[in-house]
């Protein structure tokens, strides 16, 4: 039996959704600011599946994920078919000028393991990290934005 640990994080972002949500819908671009993503590849056949490869204190773990709902400007949401067991939404809410980025990310523990491992140090550390990942994000792509608007 797996028992899922879930984590939402937000940033607000000074430029407006259609460039936050460009950014981040190109999937091979996430190992620029996400720290623990070291690859992600689109396959040619099908777009809406990818082969993500995740690093992290000398581990590395592979999964393929499947985009189960994309509603563009509001939300990318997926999950892995095989590989490392996980799940997880990021959505997008317009405040004109800004976007708010929502990012909840769910993975897969086996029983008992999970809740021990999230009561003493495994959810907080990767929520940290997530956190961390986010503001990355708000960093590129408003220095994206900004690179642009000297066009």
């Amino acid at each position: 039996m797996t028992d899922w640990l879930e984590h939402s994080v937000q940033i607000e972002a000074n430029v407006p959704i259609d460039r936050a949500w460009t950014l981040w819908a190109d999937l091979e671009q996430m190992p620029r600011w996400m720290s623990w993503i070291s690859a992600v590849k689109v396959s040619p056949d099908d777009p809406n599946l990818s082969r993500w490869t995740l690093s992290a204190m000398g581990l590395e773990f592979s999964w393929q994920a499947r985009l189960t709902r994309v509603v563009p400007h509001q939300i990318i949401q997926w999950e892995s078919i095989d590989g490392l067991t996980n799940r997880g939404a990021v959505r997008f809410y317009d405040r004109h000028t800004r976007t708010i980025v929502k990012l909840t990310v769910a993975y897969g523990i086996p029983g008992k393991v999970g809740q021990l491992m999230d009561n003493l140090f495994l959810g907080r550390f990767v929520e940290s990290t997530i956190q961390a990942d986010m503001e990355r994000f708000r960093q590129f792509v408003s220095r994206e934005a900004g690179d642009r608007s000297g066009d």
